[in-house]
């Protein structure tokens, strides 16, 4: 999953809160990740931090509802990418820790 933050702080927030939650087993922060984007008739810019969240598809729905509480945006990016292959142990893992408990 992808998730665009407006800073270090709630993205890290937001990643310790998935992983502790076991909602995903793994998030990479990539900071300063510059978005363009038209929001409410005009084109914008914002520096960002981008979450990639490693999680199962089968707990979509509580990933999703902890990333609305606890992210600041009117409409923030949540966005599932499907994962059509990978080394069969790590995908495991992610499964495993991530189970929403």
């Amino acid at each position: 999953m992808l998730c665009t933050c407006p800073d270090n702080e709630t993205a890290g927030i937001i990643a310790n809160t998935l992983v502790d939650k076991r909602l995903a087993a793994c998030v990479n922060i990539l900071p300063n990740v510059r978005s363009v984007y038209r929001w409410q008739g005009a084109r914008a810019t914002s520096d960002e931090s981008l979450l990639i969240i490693k999680s199962a598809v089968i707990i979509f729905p509580q990933l999703q509802a902890a990333i609305l509480e606890l992210h600041p945006y009117e409409l923030p990016e949540i966005v599932a990418v499907p994962v059509t292959g990978g080394l069969p142990t790590y995908l495991d893992w992610i499964g495993r820790e991530s189970d929403g408990a």
